[in-house]
C-alpha cells in the first residue's frame, strides 16, 4: 500500500473522537521503555504485564478482547464503554494513530497509509470536528518523550547489530571464507517475531524486553542508556572468550536475531535492514 507523506503544517481531521475504533483490530508494537511505562501504569511488574497483555516475547500488545460492530477484536487494555485503561501511558503507536513515523537522515517524517485519510473510513464524523496540523496533533498527544524513546532504541538496535558485526569481522570468521553467517542473516530478515523469540531464547528476550534495574521509567534517555549498557555487558561476558568458528557464527546470528527482533518493535523493516547490514558486512570482506 502506498503512503501519503505529510508536512508538519499540513492540516487534517486529526482530532480523536474517543470512539475506540483505533483500539480494535490493530497491531501495536512496543519498545522496552513503553512496556515498562505500561506496567507501571497498571501497577504490575514488567514481567507480569508482558504475561497478561503481550505476545511474541513482549513486543506486541494482545488484541483478543471483545469485538466491535465491525467484528474487530479489542486491545486487551481497552475497557468497553470506558476506553483505554492506560491512556496516560499509551505507547507511541497509539498516540500517533492514524499516522506513521519514519526516521530518514536523522529527521522524523510522518505519513498515513493509502491515498484517503484512514479515519474517514471508520470515524467519518471527524470531518465535522476541529482540524489540527500535524505539529499541533503531536503536541496534543504528548509524543515528545515517546519519540525520544523510539529514537534511543534505534541506537540500541544498531549497537546490538554492531556486536554481530564484530563477531563476524574481527574474530577470523569472515577471513575464513565461511559463507553461512550472512545467509542466516538474510533468513532472519524474513522471520516472524514468534520464530525469532524461539531462536533467541528466554534469557536474551527477557534481558531485552523486561530489563531489571531500579531507575524510574519517566526518563527515556536514561532508561535506554542503562539498558544498552546491560546488553553490552551481557554480550561481553557471554562471547568474550569464544574460541571456535562455529561458536562465533552462532553468537553473531544470535545478536543479529536480537537486533532484527527489536527492529520490528520499532517499526523498522527487518528485511530491508538485514539486506543493508549484509551489504555493509560484504564491503568489509565477509562472503556470502
Amino acid at each position: 500500500m502506498t503512503s501519503t507523506q505529510l508536512n508538519l503544517d499540513d492540516v487534517l481531521p486529526l482530532t480523536c473522537t474517543r470512539a475506540g475504533t483505533c483500539c480494535h483490530g490493530n497491531r501495536v508494537f512496543l519498545n522496552p521503555w513503553e512496556l515498562a511505562c505500561l506496567a507501571q501504569e497498571k501497577q504490575l511488574t514488567p514481567c507480569a504485564f508482558r504475561e497478561q497483555f503481550c505476545s511474541d516475547g513482549g513486543i506486541v500488545l494482545r488484541f483478543d478482547g471483545p469485538t466491535n460492530s465491525s467484528g474487530k477484536s479489542a486491545c486487551r487494555l481497552y475497557v468497553e464503554n470506558a476506553g483505554c485503561s492506560v491512556h496516560t501511558q499509551r505507547p507511541l503507536a497509539c498516540r500517533l494513530f492514524p499516522l506513521g513515523r519514519q526516521i530518514q537522515h536523522e529527521t522524523a517524517h510522518y505519513m498515513y497509509q493509502g491515498d484517503t485519510f484512514p479515519c474517514l473510513n471508520e470515524c467519518p464524523n471527524v470531518i465535522d470536528l476541529p482540524h489540527l496540523s500535524v505539529r499541533e496533533y503531536l503536541k496534543s498527544q504528548l509524543t515528545d518523550s515517546f519519540e525520544t524513546a523510539q529514537d534511543e532504541y534505534l541506537e540500541v538496535m544498531q549497537n546490538i547489530a554492531d556486536i554481530a558485526f564484530t563477531l563476524l569481522l574481527d574474530t577470523g570468521l569472515a577471513e575464513s571464507g565461511e559463507p553461512k553467517t550472512l545467509a542466516v542473516w538474510r533468513k532472519l530478515g524474513n522471520e516472524l517475531p514468534e520464530a525469532l523469540v524461539k531462536r533467541i531464547g528466554k534469557d536474551w528476550i527477557d534481558l531485552l524486553m523486561v530489563p531489571s534495574f531500579s531507575e524510574q521509567t519517566n526518563n527515556a534517555v536514561t532508561f535506554a542508556k542503562i539498558h544498552n549498557d546491560q546488553l553490552q555487558l551481557k554480550a561481553q561476558e557471554t562471547f568474550g572468550n569464544l574460541q571456535s568458528l562455529p561458536e562465533i557464527h552462532n553468537a553473531s546470528v544470535l545478536m543479529m536475531s536480537l537486533a532484527l527482533y527489536l527492529a520490528r518493535a520499532l517499526g523498522a523493516n527487518p528485511e530491508v535492514l538485514a539486506e543493508h547490514w549484509i551489504e555493509v558486512a560484504k564491503s568489509h570482506g565477509a562472503r556470502e
